[in-house]
């Protein structure tokens, strides 16, 4: 008798806490309250480069001449927190066309769209010049690697996400591969 009873117990405890953890999860929807390296989420939401290519208004193929990868010279980071880290007051201002994220900010290897490639609009300036660019710059997709190429190299899911992203864009806008520039270390 005794045991049953325990048993009955440890049921009942199991049944409630599922039905407790199953409405938590609803509640959050697709609003992890992190995260991190080891959320779910943000494996199963990884977008696929020629998904990350696909936008409503892309142009036709010849508009867009070359592809520049740079770092962001950051250990971390995703979208938002590179617009941060600029002293943007939104992400729609962030100057690149695509973010690769390293696992720590975003997953390892998630591509990110920013507003400039959903429009379709050139970047204002490089990364790395203030400057306005020169009229072949403007018709230059740049994307962004989260790491710095010292401490933090670009990871493995990353070099081989940006290298299916920079495929199939160089195969949706005839981007020749020698018009691809890659930052020093790139292997």
């Amino acid at each position: 008798m005794l045991v049953q009873s325990r048993e009955a117990k440890v049921f009942a405890a199991l049944a409630v806490s599922m039905t407790v953890g199953v409405i938590i999860l609803h509640a959050l929807g697709n609003n992890p309250p992190s995260a991190g390296a080891f959320c779910l989420s943000s494996y199963t939401r990884v977008v696929s480069a020629e998904e990350a290519i696909l936008t409503p208004g892309a142009q036709p193929a010849g508009t867009w001449k070359s592809i520049k990868i740079y770092y962001s010279q950051t250990t971390s980071g995703n979208i938002h927190q590179l617009a941060f880290l600029s002293g943007l007051a939104d992400t729609e201002d962030i100057n690149c066309h695509y973010v690769i994220c390293n696992g720590f900010g975003g997953g390892d290897g998630k591509i990110q769209t920013t507003q400039k490639w959903r429009t379709q609009n050139p970047v204002t300036h490089s990364w790395l010049s203030p400057e306005p660019q020169d009229t072949n710059e403007q018709q230059t997709i740049f994307i962004c690697v989260i790491a710095d190429g010292k401490v933090a190299p670009p990871t493995k899911q990353q070099m081989k996400m940006t290298e299916a992203l920079i495929k199939g864009l160089c195969r949706k806008f005839n981007i020749k591969p020698e018009a691809v520039s890659y930052p020093a270390g790139w292997k």
